[in-house]
């Protein structure tokens, strides 16, 4: 069973075996002639892949416990892959999500690490750098990448390890690996959207 995460940014195609990251063009073209389900948070691509015959849109089905009506169902279902813990996709935007016993107890979204370096950017061209992803978090920087780098990943955690009170740590999303990093016993896993995906599909079979 083919499996389509679509995005703001990507296409994620669970293929089987792997997790594939493609463009939107370079997924329709590869997959159009293939049985697939999806669920998808990109609008404007709907009348372009509703056409698409062997495809089928399952985002409907993607119900989660105590979710308010506009939570994205790709948050969804990451939130479904657990009964408990904190979910964090880090991705175009970082959202962190609260599960406890199989329902929803609330979340909160962060720009993604590229958005916050772009705003720094935005601000002085002397403060346009990258991302120091390996930055210590136990003494304060001395330059100018590593302060920017500080103060994004030290947010970041500091407000999830303010939420997380001793919760599983879930990570997952395009840079979901460097974020996990910072914390102790945190898991990436880029199936988890996938694993929620499959566990709506095995007890509706919708698919």
């Amino acid at each position: 069973m083919l499996l389509a995460d679509i995005g703001n940014s990507y296409f994620h195609i669970y293929n089987g075996s792997d997790v594939e990251h493609l463009s939107y063009a370079d997924a329709i073209r590869k997959y159009s002639k293939e049985a697939l389900c999806y669920i998808s948070v990109k609008q404007q691509l709907d009348s372009t892949i509703e056409n698409i015959s062997l495809w089928k849109n399952i985002s409907q089905e993607i119900q989660l416990q105590g979710a308010y009506e506009t939570m994205g169902v790709d948050r969804r279902a990451l939130c479904l892959s657990h009964d408990d813990g904190v979910f964090v996709d880090a991705g175009s935007a970082i959202t962190v999500d609260i599960m406890e016993n199989g329902e929803y107890m609330g979340g909160f979204i962060l720009p993604g690490l590229k958005s916050m370096l772009k705003a720094y950017s935005s601000i002085s061209p002397v403060l346009d750098t990258e991302l120091n992803d390996t930055i210590s978090l136990e003494r304060l920087p001395t330059t100018t990448k590593d302060g920017i780098s500080y103060g994004i990943i030290a947010s970041i955690k500091a407000l999830i390890d303010k939420h997380s009170d001793g919760k599983k740590l879930y990570f997952t999303g395009g840079d979901g690996k460097i974020l996990s990093s910072f914390f102790e016993e945190a898991i990436y896993d880029e199936m988890l959207v996938f694993n929620g995906m499959r566990k709506v599909i095995k007890e509706t079979e919708i698919c």
